[in-house]
This record gives structure tokens, C-alpha cells and sequence, in this order.
């Protein structure tokens, strides 16, 4: 049997889905009864969720730049806002 392409890349994304790849596919059903459960258990609530999802809309270059930048682009973005925070709130300004 030929060996398979790795369903993602080395930056984590994900390539599309040729129909090879749905033809070796198993059903859940076909796997050990311990490993079904294993793979529909649930995760938990967070506990303290520490992001919120939210829809913004930036500048096309903006998000251009920090996309180029990477993975973790969207982190960067908030770790850039929470500075600005930061510094409005050491100097008192706003805006």
C-alpha cells in the first residue's frame, strides 16, 4: 500500500481532502469499543476562558502584515493590542 500524504503541512494547515483520503477512511463502529469512547468523549468546559471570539474589521494591509508574519498572526494582534492598553492606561490617555 502507498503511503499517504500527511493531511497537514509543516505549519499546521491543513491540505484539502482528495477522495483517496475519504476512500481509507474507517467507521467509527469498525474501532475497538474503548477507542470509540475515547475519541467521542467531550472536553470539559474551560474553566476560565481567557479569549473571546470576536469579529473586527481591520485594514487589508494590516492583516496582510501580521498574516505574513506567520502562524500565530491573530496572537500577535492581540498581544500588540494589550500593550496599547496598557500604555493608554500608564499615561491615562485614551483614544
Amino acid at each position: 500500500m502507498a503511503k499517504r500524504k500527511p493531511l497537514t503541512d509543516d505549519d499546521g494547515e491543513v491540505r484539502e481532502r482528495m477522495m483517496a483520503d475519504f476512500r481509507a477512511m474507517k467507521p467509527l463502529s469498525s474501532l475497538p469499543e474503548d477507542l470509540q469512547k475515547k475519541l467521542l468523549s467531550l472536553r470539559g468546559p474551560q474553566v476560565a476562558p481567557t479569549k473571546k471570539p470576536v469579529s473586527i474589521r481591520l485594514s487589508a494591509d494590516v492583516v496582510a502584515g501580521f498574516k505574513a508574519t506567520g502562524a500565530g498572526w491573530q496572537t500577535r494582534i492581540d498581544e500588540v493590542l494589550k500593550k496599547h492598553l496598557a500604555k493608554q492606561k500608564r499615561t491615562g490617555t485614551r483614544g
